[in-house]
C-alpha cells in the first residue's frame, strides 16, 4: 500500500495529545547522544521499559558535546521544529526562554535575498533564537529527567544478532567489552555512523549511500549585544546561486547571554570571514544595514570555521534484507546542506516517525518496513529542498533529475515571488519548515500566483 506524501507529512506534524503510557518492549537502545538520539529516546521512552543512550560523550555534563564538531556554528530552529519540540516536551518555549533563549516570531525575522528585503508572513509560526548547545542541552536535560531512561558512557564497536532480529550493541569501557541487549536498537551515530559496515561484517545487505558534493564552508562569531530584546531577533541574506558574489549568504541571531551569532557561508574555494577582520570587513560592505549594527559590537573570542563536504542519505527503504529490531534516525540516515537549517527538524520529524511506527504496537521480530517508509518521506521533503537548490550552484555537477530544467525554472519563479507577494511566501515558508510537503508547491494556482507576482514587480 502506498502513502501519500503530503498526508503522511500533514499527520507528522498534526498537533495531537502526548501519548498515554503503552510499552511494547522491554529495552530500547540508542546509539548516539545527539540531538536525534534525545528525541528518538523521548518517543521510546513512553514504549519501552527502559531506554539506554550509548555515547562516547558525558552525557550528564553541561554546555556543547566534545562529539559535535560542528556544535560553534550557527543553527536554525524553524518553526517547525520548534512546534514539534513544543509537543513533544510541553512548556519547551517557557524552558528555553527562562535560558537565554530569544523569541521570534515573524515580526522579529527578517529576510534577504540578493539584497532585497522579503515580506513578512505575519500569521507564519513562531520561533526561538539560541544557540546548538543551548537547544542540545534542554533537550538533553528534558530526555534524562524521565525516570526509564539511562546513559552508558561508553563506544559502540558493533550489534548482536540472533538470528534474523538485532538483540543487543557491543560498546568498550576503556579496554573493557561489554554488552547492552535490546529489544530495539536505534541508530544516532550521525555522519559517521559506522552501522553500514556492521550490517555488512554480519552478512547483511549494506544500505546504498547517495552523495551531492556541496564543498561549504562556514565562519561563525559571536559578538556582543547590548540590546536585551532586539527588534530582530533573526536576519538572513541569502544571495542567488547565479549571482557572481563569493558569499553564498550571512546570517546572525541574538543568542543567550546577550551575544549575537553571525555567520556566513561560501563554496569551492571561496572561504570568507575565516580572520577577524575579514568577517567583519564583509559584515560591513556586503550586507544589509542590520548586520553593520553587528559588526560595530565587540567581538567575543575568535572565527570559528568549518567545511561540510556533502549531503548524503543511507537508502534503508531500499534494503531487501534488513534484520529486525533496528531503525536509524538523523543524519546517521540523511544529513543536508547545513545552510538551509534542517537537521533539527529533521531530526524531530524522524522521532515522529518512530512515534507513529510504534504507537499501533508493531512486531519487533519483523523489520521495521513502516518505519522507513514514513522516514523516506521526511527525508525526500528535505532532500528535494536542499538539493534542488544546490543544482544551481556552478561547481556542483549532478545528479540531475528528471524535468530539471523545467522544475528548476519553477522553483526560482516561486523563490522571486516571496520577495514580495505573502500568500507565495507562506506557502514557500511551509515548505521549507517542513510543515507541508513539496508537493504543495507544484501546484497551478501557487505557479501561476508566482508569476502574476513577478510580472507586477517588472
Amino acid at each position: 500500500m502506498s502513502l501519500s506524501p503530503a498526508r503522511v507529512l500533514a499527520a507528522l506534524n498534526a498537533v495531537r495529545p502526548p501519548d498515554q503510557a503503552s510499552p511494547v518492549m522491554g529495552k530500547a537502545v540508542v546509539i548516539g547522544g545527539s540531538i536525534a538520539g534525545m528525541l528518538a529516546a523521548r518517543v521510546l521512552s513512553e514504549h519501552a521499559d527502559s531506554v539506554v543512550i550509548i555515547d562516547r560523550d558525558d552525557l550528564h555534563a553541561t554546555g556543547g558535546r566534545p562529539g559535535v564538531p560542528q556544535g560553534t556554528q550557527l543553527h536554525a530552529l524553524l518553526p517547525g521544529g520548534f512546534l514539534q519540540l513544543e509537543q513533544m516536551f510541553p512548556g519547551f518555549r517557557e524552558q528555553a526562554l527562562a535560558q537565554g533563549a530569544i523569541e521570534a516570531p515573524p515580526a522579529a525575522r527578517r529576510n534577504y535575498l540578493d539584497g532585497r528585503l522579503k515580506v513578512v508572513v505575519p500569521d507564519d509560526a513562531d520561533s526561538l533564537a539560541g544557540s546548538r548547545p543551548l537547544l542540545e542541552s534542554l533537550i538533553r536535560q528534558q530526555v534524562l529527567r524521565l525516570p526509564n531512561v539511562k546513559t552508558l558512557t561508553a563506544r559502540a564497536t558493533g550489534l548482536v544478532f540472533d538470528g534474523p532480529v538485532t538483540s543487543g550493541v557491543r560498546y568498550d569501557v576503556g579496554g573493557s567489552p561489554g554488552v547492552e541487549h535490546a529489544d530495539l536498537v536505534v541508530d544516532a551515530m550521525g555522519r559517521s555512523s559506522r552501522l553500514s559496515d556492521w550490517l555488512a561484517e554480519a552478512g547483511w545487505e549494506r544500505p546504498a549511500l547517495r552523495r551531492m558534493t556541496v564543498h561549504l564552508n562556514y565562519a561563525t562569531a559571536l559578538f556582543r549585544r547590548p540590546e536585551a530584546n532586539p527588534e530582530h531577533a533573526v536576519v538572513l541574506a541569502l544571495h542567488s546561486p547565479t549571482t557572481s558574489v563569493d558569499v553564498a549568504g550571512a546570517a546572525f541571531f541574538a543568542i543567550e547571554d546577550g551575544r549575537w551569532m553571525a555567520m556566513m557561508a561560501g563554496y569551492g574555494e571561496n572561504r570568507p570571514g575565516r580572520t577577524a577582520e575579514d568577517f567583519v570587513r564583509r559584515l560591513r560592505e556586503q550586507f544589509p544595514p542590520e548586520f553593520a549594527t553587528v559588526a560595530d559590537s565587540e567581538m567575543l573570542g575568535d572565527v570559528q570555521t568549518y567545511r561540510h563536504a556533502d549531503s548524503r542519505r543511507r537508502d534503508f527503504h531500499a534494503v531487501t534484507r534488513l534484520p529486525a529490531g533496528l531503525v536509524g534516525v538523523g543524519d546517521a540516515v540523511a544529513s543536508f546542506n547545513p545552510v538551509y537549517g534542517q537537521g533539527i527538524t529533521a531530526a524531530a520529524l524522524h522521532a515522529a516517525c518512530l512515534s507513529h511506527y510504534l504507537r499501533p504496537g508493531p512486531d519487533l521480530g519483523l523489520p521495521a518496513r513502516h518505519f522507513f517508509a514514513l522516514q523516506k518521506i521526511v527525508v525526500d521533503a528535505a532532500w528535494s529542498i536542499s538539493t534542488s537548490a544546490d543544482l544551481a550552484l556552478p561547481h556542483v555537477d549532478g545528479p540531475y533529475p528528471r524535468g530539471y530544467r523545467f522544475s528548476s525554472w519553477v522553483s526560482r519563479q516561486i523563490v522571486a515571488a516571496t520577495v514580495t507577494d505573502v500568500a507565495t511566501a507562506r506557502r514557500f515558508n511551509d515548505v521549507v519548515s517542513m510543515r507541508k510537503h513539496p508537493s504543495s508547491l507544484a501546484t497551478p494556482k501557487v505557479i501561476l500566483g508566482a508569476l502574476r507576482a513577478n510580472r507586477r514587480t517588472r
